[in-house]
């Protein structure tokens, strides 16, 4: 989005202004959905895959070129986020696509890339997924990479390090990486990348068998030994489960998850296995990703994933605030929508939750083995704010939400108790979160749709005895899935106030005066993704709209929305409105793995300052 900052524009304008614009977002199905920006790795991996199996297409991989070159800092090197430091695992895999796109290693802007990488340890340096990517192609030896067995898929639920230990997000992709670790297949590129290694061969400290980590790098060690001569009908039965269980779980759109990790390593691993290119679990996986792929000015880019079941929810919120009426086209079109893609049959979440009735929704257009407990939340929200009738559905979801909650009182994502912190010392998982514990923002969520809804008054409570729990020493709640304290306050201060806690309470002035000492100079609120692992950058960051509608909403659920910091907030706001009602947001404020994954969520700039003004106007 682009144009100048209005100036000197009325709050209430402003909000009419945004209502408008968010309008005119709408798709003619009902949905709504912004774009969702990552970083390049989803690019260069998109063509490093296509290289593997065999379809690199010119015009594709030049498009892409474009878009991996754009990205480019002036230093050389690419970046994790808007403004943040070059990343050396990001940095080598944009160079490695970028070699295969023709780019030369003598071309200057290779030249400084490469540096960066030696400069950070070389390859030796980068994570392990990224040297998982160098093996398929002969530049990084398979026997250097830490071992994923096959036989993995063979472990029972109950024993330590089976796969439903890991978050589904996780164990989508190591069931495929197992049969990919099995075969260990090589397709040589025709060239090297000798230039991106370090020099440094010194051989890894031998781990001790006290701690954890050392006792797992000996298994690492065992296991690789095992590969070499592993038992045959064990392997070969490893192997066809693995297979199954991908085919098993590919989604209607020919997604796994609708996400891109598991796509892509689920398509090679299964083109190992023997399916060619025209099989139609490939052909759909293949046709699926052009869903995904967004081309513009020549360029072409992937998204990691889309998200417009939890955009729709949000713009009906939203809508709803400002005084949309239930029984406007906008939204019964939208509500209809959602109400459609309500899950009705059961996924992974069966296997701590096996008595529980299917229910809830996902974040995407097609993941019915996944719903998630934070878009349910949402969706029950926003139906009951508009002129439909979903209430089976609504039950359904209500119902499926207070089975998942766990044990500890919270709520995460996707599974229940899946908490094993084991898990997290593997050698492989040196890359994003691989668990999926109660988070702040998720038991929020829970906790403002029970109370809304009057339901379940004992799995509420537990869930504030949560949140209370979890509440920052400075005052502030964690955000897991958003940027990050300002989003964790901004989600639990309205479901503390829907569920009757006084705004008067301790935990909620403790929250308002962190809001307070956090607040720009200029009125809005920011925070840098670094914030998750530097203090310094915790409540720090350029003023953002999601943001400072984030900390807006907060305020006004404690009774501070008429307050001097959230005037000023909503003057920000209004000033920094573009003409055509909407926001410029080039910061990155969702989260997808804390310290290695952040996205760019393209309706939060929308959505939230709708909200916020439409609260604190009201």
């Amino acid at each position: 989005m682009s144009g100048a900052a209005v100036a000197h524009v009325d709050p209430r304008t402003a909000l009419v202004r945004g209502v408008e614009r968010l309008r005119d977002l709408q798709d003619d199905a009902g949905w709504w959905k912004g774009a969702l920006d990552t970083n390049v790795t989803m690019d260069a991996e998109d063509l490093l895959m296509r290289a593997f199996l065999g379809i690199l297409d010119p015009g594709q991989t030049s498009a892409a070129a474009r878009w991996i070159r754009g990205q480019q800092r002036e230093d050389g090197t690419w970046a994790n986020f808007h403004g943040g430091p070059g990343d050396l695992s990001t940095t080598a895999e944009a160079y490695v696509a970028l070699r295969l796109a023709g780019d030369g290693p003598d071309e200057e802007h290779m030249r400084t890339a490469a540096a960066f990488v030696r400069a950070g340890g070389g390859l030796e340096a980068t994570r392990v997924f990224t040297r998982i990517w160098m093996s398929l192609f002969g530049l990084w030896s398979w026997d250097d990479v830490p071992a994923l067995s096959p036989e993995v898929m063979l472990l029972p639920s109950w024993m330590p390090l089976n796969l439903y230990d890991f978050a589904c997000w996780a164990r989508q992709t190591i069931a495929p990486l197992t049969i990919i670790g099995a075969y260990r297949p090589v397709r040589p590129l025709p060239f090297g990348i000798d230039e991106l290694r370090s020099g440094d061969g010194a051989p890894r400290p031998r781990r001790s068998l006290r701690d954890w980590p050392g006792r797992l790098a000996w298994l690492d060690a065992a296991l690789h030994r095992y590969e070499r001569r592993p038992l045959g009908p064990l392997r070969r039965l490893a192997l066809d489960r693995a297979e199954r269980w991908i085919v098993e779980r590919q989604e209607a759109d020919g997604s796994w998850g609708g996400i891109q990790p598991p796509w892509v390593y689920s398509l090679m691993a299964l083109n190992v296995r023997g399916y060619a290119i025209d099989h139609p679990v490939m052909a759909a996986g293949l046709a699926g990703l052009d869903a995904f792929t967004l081309h513009e000015d020549g360029e072409r880019r992937i998204e990691a994933c889309q998200s417009p079941v939890w955009d729709t929810a949000l713009a009906v919120v939203a809508l709803a605030d400002a005084g949309v009426e239930a029984d406007d086209d906008a939204m019964t079109r939208a509500a209809a929508w959602l109400r459609d893609e309500a899950v009705a049959v059961p996924g992974d979440w069966c296997v701590r939750r096996p008595e529980l009735a299917p229910g809830g929704w996902a974040f995407e257009f097609a993941n019915d083995h996944y719903p998630d407990v934070d878009d349910t939340a949402e969706v029950v929200m926003a139906l009951r704010r508009a002129g439909v009738d979903a209430g089976p559905e609504i039950r359904r979801g209500v119902e499926w939400t207070i089975g998942m909650q766990c044990a500890d009182g919270g709520w995460a994502a996707f599974d229940a108790d899946n908490t094993r912190r084991l898990c997290t010392e593997l050698p492989f998982c040196d890359f994003g979160e691989v668990i999926d514990p109660p988070s702040a923002d998720v038991t929020a969520h829970v906790v403002e749709m029970l109370a809304l809804e009057g339901r379940d008054e004992v799995a509420m409570r537990r869930g504030i005895v949560w949140l209370r729990d979890a509440q920052e020493d400075d005052g502030s709640w964690f955000g897991r899935w958003g940027i990050n304290h300002v989003y964790g306050t901004g989600a639990v201060l309205p479901a503390l106030a829907a569920a009757g806690v006084s705004p008067l309470d301790p935990a909620v002035r403790r929250a308002v005066a962190w809001l307070r000492a956090h607040q720009n100079v200029d009125g809005g609120w920011g925070e840098d993704p670094r914030s998750y692992e530097d203090p310094a950058w915790v409540g720090r960051g350029a003023s953002t709209a999601s943001q400072t509608a984030w900390a807006l909403l907060a305020l006004h659920a404690a009774g501070e929305g008429s307050g001097e910091a959230a005037e000023r907030g909503l003057r920000w706001l209004a000033a920094t409105q573009l003409p055509d009602g909407s926001w410029d947001e080039p910061e990155y404020t969702g989260t997808g793995f804390p310290g290695d994954f952040y996205i760019n969520y393209g309706l939060y700039r929308q959505v939230f300052p709708v909200m916020a003004l439409a609260r604190c106007l009201r």
